[in-house]
């Protein structure tokens, strides 16, 4: 498996995480704002891959 799609398979877990979370908790839970901010985490990861990958092409 490459990093790209290790990657997008922890961005799709953690997406469904925190769909689960808002499901059972609501917006404004901590549980939910801190899984939130590991999807943003994971997704700010692939941006910066992506961005670096254009640099070299």
């Amino acid at each position: 498996m490459s990093i790209d799609e290790s990657l997008t398979k922890q961005m799709e877990s953690a997406r469904q995480r925190l769909h689960d979370l808002y499901e059972e908790y609501g917006l404004g839970h901590a549980c939910v704002l801190e899984q939130s901010m590991i999807l943003d985490e994971l997704i700010n990861q692939y941006n910066r891959m992506y961005q670096t990958k254009k640099l070299h092409h």
